[in-house]
């Protein structure tokens, strides 16, 4: 298949430039994948639509604040978005200026604060502390929320609780499992109180979940690796919901990545490691039943799992109602709920 083939218009003005004012207010497009057809609802009806018996998986990864400003020793102003942390005191990172820099080239990224240019490893740049004290307390005390390049704004105060889940809890992302923002804890737990079973997986996502498809044939694209932890009572969890019948229920493309690249012969297995997992159609997917997730990119790896899941006719449709209807898109947009 061709990136083209994943292209659509997108008004600018649909593209979510911040949450909204509390969470669960988004809009839901349910999308029936059998049928095609097409519900309207508010996010926070997502309890009347799970079942008892469904399990529904969430990615609790924590976003780090991960973008930092500095300046090289030759005066040059620079960014660096990290993509992951190496150590306590190297980071793999992006860094954008007017030039590249070259190996030994320092960044004063605040006083006394200086990373050291390493190397190079593919598009990414290693970085190294040296001043004693690690990555992430520079990160805690001097970064910035890692907001994505389609949020045409300086980060803010609020995003620092809204670019999270709030059931985040293992810091290593520098990108928002965006999917899981919907969620508050009044949702949560009616959905406990219904009998619905909530299990967790861990993928810190990278900065590479922005990269564009650059192969005219998307079979070609090598998708970057991030990693992921799944444990032994989400894989008990997932059993006990096929024996009874309920749904598996994944919260955004991450967790979908996650629970297809641990499941062999059927089986979902405990693992952790890095994945780099492409999930494009013709795909046949193996433990998932039913996906919430956002509204995504053109041509973008997103759109095209979301795609294998409900059929390139279903989504596409989907999302021209969708712009007809101004839904917004994006990591602070609306969701839909494919079933």
């Amino acid at each position: 298949m061709q990136r083209s083939d994943f292209s659509f218009e997108l008004p600018a003005e649909l593209i979510a430039q911040y949450p909204p004012e509390q969470r669960g207010d988004s809009r839901l497009l349910c999308l029936d994948k059998t049928s095609g057809g097409l519900t309207q609802y508010r996010f926070a009806d997502i309890v009347a639509l799970l079942e008892p018996f469904d399990l529904l998986v969430l990615n609790n990864t924590k976003v780090v604040p991960a973008r930092l400003f500095g300046v090289k020793d030759t005066g040059g102003q620079v960014e660096v978005l990290v993509e992951r942390t190496l150590d306590e005191e190297r980071i793999l990172a992006q860094v954008r200026a007017s030039k590249p820099p070259r190996s030994g080239t320092k960044i004063l990224v605040a006083e006394n604060k200086v990373l050291e240019v390493e190397g190079r490893r593919d598009e990414f740049f290693i970085l190294r502390l040296y001043d004693g004290t690690s990555i992430m307390q520079l990160l805690n005390e001097y970064g910035h929320m890692p907001l994505p390049p389609y949020i045409q704004r300086n980060d803010e105060e609020m995003d620092f609780e809204r670019y999270q889940t709030v059931f985040a809890r293992h810091p290593g992302a520098v990108a928002a499992p965006t999917a899981g923002l919907h969620f508050s804890e009044d949702i949560l737990q009616q959905l406990r109180d219904k009998g619905v079973d909530i299990g967790y997986v861990t993928l810190h996502v990278g900065a590479g979940t922005f990269q564009p498809v650059r192969t005219e044939q998307i079979e070609d694209h090598r998708m970057h690796s991030e990693w992921f932890m799944i444990d032994e009572v989400l894989c008990e969890q997932v059993r006990a919901a096929k024996e009874r019948g309920g749904r598996i229920i994944a919260v955004g493309t991450t967790v979908v990545r996650c629970l297809e690249s641990a499941t062999k012969n059927n089986q979902l297995n405990a693992m952790s490691g890095e994945t780099n997992i492409f999930i494009y159609p013709s795909y046949q997917f193996r433990t998932i039943d039913a996906l919430i997730t956002n509204f995504h990119l053109p041509e973008s790896t997103l759109l095209m799992l979301v795609c294998a899941f409900a059929g390139k006719e279903n989504i596409f449709n989907a999302y021209q109602y969708a712009i007809k209807e101004r839904y917004r898109f994006f990591s602070y947009g609306d969701a839909m709920f494919i079933f």
